[in-house]
């Protein structure tokens, strides 16, 4: 006689729907048992009061104004990024070439303020703003149209674009190099700041805000209310029922690569003449990837992508302080952040799935 199927001591069971105040207590625990954690790590390593190295961070991201505007350029730059990235990861076109869409809207940036300075202000402007959306919205086109027509691997092929992004900017970079035989280009129009975002209320970075706020508006609108957001979600969850509807597959994705692809552009745009008025292959400085988290973590919320970028430009800018302040390497600062990255990553585990211990039975959830 065979013997009887034991159970198994833990079971995972898919959940259904979390209440939304339970999904924030759960994140918000995971985020205070990584603390305990990452603080337990330093004392073992160094023998430093975790709580002066969570002031050190507090104070390196929020310390000075001058650091307080630090912190929002780089949450305003992954936001914008992610933002640009939300439709296609919502339609399941994974877009892994935000890097080199930002370096393509940054090459088209610099160029503008490279060879049409003698421009008024106002027309000069405008046609960075289009020309880096343009740039990006076409970098985004080519894998669009090769998924589309021949059914081929977006992860690779955008994947792949950043390479070539990264030497389309490597040959400028030396075309442009200043002085000559520096291999780099150093701060365009230093002395008259053609191109540069004016400053408004002090700080050159407030417009980086402005229009990024303005992005995210429109993308909830756009994803929650509009025909081509409903689109992008009838294909993101089947295709087929998509193609059933009587949607063009290959048409969706190729416009919402287009948008993908200009806003990720448009954080090039942002980063050359909003930030730092130059171009070179670090100028998207990895953000393009780090902007998948956001994105996903976020759930393709525009809302929830701003508070998850300023979380982790809280992260980068409190780690680097860490380095410099409490004698702990660039590396041990790296590893603090990605702790605290990855418990939070992991409690997205525990709001989709419940663990079942032997011998409970499974309750409905309300």
């Amino acid at each position: 006689m065979a013997a009887a199927k034991k159970e198994p001591f833990i079971r995972l069971a898919k959940r259904d729907v979390m209440p939304v105040g339970k999904k924030i207590a759960v994140r918000l625990i995971s985020l205070a048992i990584a603390l305990i954690v990452c603080g337990l790590l330093i004392f073992s390593i160094t023998g430093i009061n975790p709580l002066e190295v969570y002031s050190t961070m507090i104070k390196g991201a929020f310390g000075t104004k001058t650091r307080v505007w630090a912190t929002v350029k780089e949450m305003m730059m992954l936001a914008c990024i992610a933002i640009g990235l939300a439709p296609a990861f919502k339609m399941r076109f994974w877009n892994i070439g935000a890097e080199g869409q930002v370096l393509i809207g940054g090459i088209v940036t610099a160029g503008c303020m490279i060879y049409l300075k003698p421009l008024p202000p106002v027309l000069l402007f405008a046609i960075m703003f289009v020309g880096s959306a343009i740039a990006g919205a076409l970098w985004g086109l080519l894998p669009a149209i090769f998924k589309a027509k021949y059914n081929t691997n977006e992860t690779l092929f955008t994947l792949m674009m950043n390479y070539v992004a990264i030497q389309l900017t490597s040959f400028f970079v030396a075309k442009w190099e200043n002085p000559f035989g520096s291999n780099t280009v150093g701060i365009i129009n230093q002395n008259g700041q053609e191109g540069w975002f004016p400053a408004v209320f002090g700080s050159r970075y407030f417009i980086s805000v402005v229009l990024v706020l303005l992005l995210a508006v429109l993308m909830f609108v756009y994803l929650k209310y509009t025909k081509h957001g409903y689109e992008i979600s009838v294909v993101g969850e089947s295709e087929n029922t998509a193609r059933y509807a009587g949607i063009s597959v290959g048409w969706v994705v190729i416009r919402t690569m287009l948008v993908s692809g200009a806003l990720c552009g448009l954080a090039g745009f942002m980063a050359v003449a909003g930030a730092s008025h130059t171009i070179s292959t670090s100028t998207a400085g990895g953000r393009g990837f780090t902007a998948i988290i956001v994105a996903w973590l976020a759930k393709f919320d525009s809302a929830t992508m701003l508070l998850i970028s300023l979380l982790l430009a809280f992260l980068q800018s409190g780690a680097g302080e860490i380095a410099s302040k409490c004698k702990l390497n660039s590396y041990a600062s790296e590893m603090i952040t990605g702790i605290i990255l990855f418990f939070i990553l992991g409690s997205e585990f525990f709001i989709n799935f419940r663990v079942i211990m032997r011998g409970k039975k499974e309750k409905e959830e309300n």
